[in-house]
């Protein structure tokens, strides 16, 4: 099947075009997504699959790049509709029992839940199909490939697929039409040495394009992929310089978003893009996850 008939799905998050994508790839059986998505999106998938001729029950198959809810938050859901949802082995039994995923999430957004991520059910463990570093496995009449790529979280993968490269996050976030990037950084498993060496992974795997997950397939990339490097490298001279100096949340954050806002109005982002990039990369959660890798990872506390 040609990559052309991978068909990029905006899922419309909060009302917001090129925030979060779920890419639909037509098999002999029905259709097979990379990413669910979060369950507060579930009509927007399907009003999408409809466009192109599906339906959620056609849904065979969900591929995750990780567990986070706005990437894997409507499993559940698919799941009870028929469709078999492949994960990391460290992903899974949150997927099978998701009580600790929405207590974590509930202590961050509160009575946001709901709006921000709808329903989130369980899925039954005999519709999980658990992969392993490297493998290759056959759905329809289709070949993928899943590679670990741990740095955003110990249970991310990358799924790879004719020559394209669904990176999830590790793969950073951009948006059509621009070569800016952004690392999303939220904790708790955030590490960004191990976030070059899954990016180095990717370049010796030298696909033909890439998908990150927000937003869009992309032809450009070793640019992409060197952009996403010097973003780690500035970032990291960033906590030095930040972290040292204090670990008060408050004025961390104050500072990481007058940061971002110079880099913004010096890419010249429109606000339509910002906000994209807002939702995709809340920078509150990157300062948390900053402050956790700079205390757990960089300096452990005794």
């Amino acid at each position: 099947m040609s990559r052309e008939l991978i068909q990029t799905i905006d899922l419309l998050f909060q009302d917001k075009k090129q925030a979060i994508a779920s890419y639909a790839i037509p098999s002999t059986d029905g259709v097979i997504l990379i990413e669910s998505g979060p369950g507060s999106t579930i009509d927007s998938l399907e009003t999408e699959l409809n466009r192109i001729g599906y339906d959620l029950k056609d849904i065979t198959d969900v591929l995750l790049t990780h567990i986070h809810l706005d990437h894997a938050g409507a499993a559940g859901k698919l799941s009870s509709l028929g469709a078999d949802i492949h994960v990391h082995p460290l992903g899974a039994r949150h997927l099978a029992d998701p009580t600790k995923l929405i207590n974590s999430a509930t202590r961050i957004y509160a009575d946001r839940m709901e709006k921000l991520w709808g329903e989130i059910l369980p899925v039954p463990e005999n519709k999980l199909k658990i992969f392993n570093d490297g493998d290759y496995f056959r759905i329809g009449n289709h070949q993928f490939r899943a590679v670990f790529t741990p740095g955003h979280a110990e249970h991310h993968a990358c799924i790879l697929f004719d020559g394209v490269c669904f990176s999830g996050d590790i793969g950073a976030i951009r948006i059509p039409g621009n070569r800016y990037i952004r690392i999303p950084m939220p904790p708790p498993e955030l590490d960004l040495s191990k976030w070059v060496a899954s990016l180095e992974i990717i370049k010796n795997i030298k696909p033909d394009r890439i998908a990150p997950t927000h937003f869009g397939i992309y032809a450009d990339v070793d640019e992409h992929l060197n952009k996403a490097l010097e973003t780690i490298h500035e970032i990291n001279d960033w906590i030095d310089k930040h972290l040292a100096k204090t670990l008060d949340n408050a004025i961390l954050k104050l500072e990481f978003n007058d940061w971002m806002i110079s880099q913004a109005k010096a890419e010249n982002l429109s606000q339509e893009v910002i906000d994209s990039f807002a939702l995709s990369n809340p920078l509150d959660m990157s300062v948390d996850g900053m402050i956790r890798y700079w205390t757990r990872i960089l300096h452990p506390q005794n």
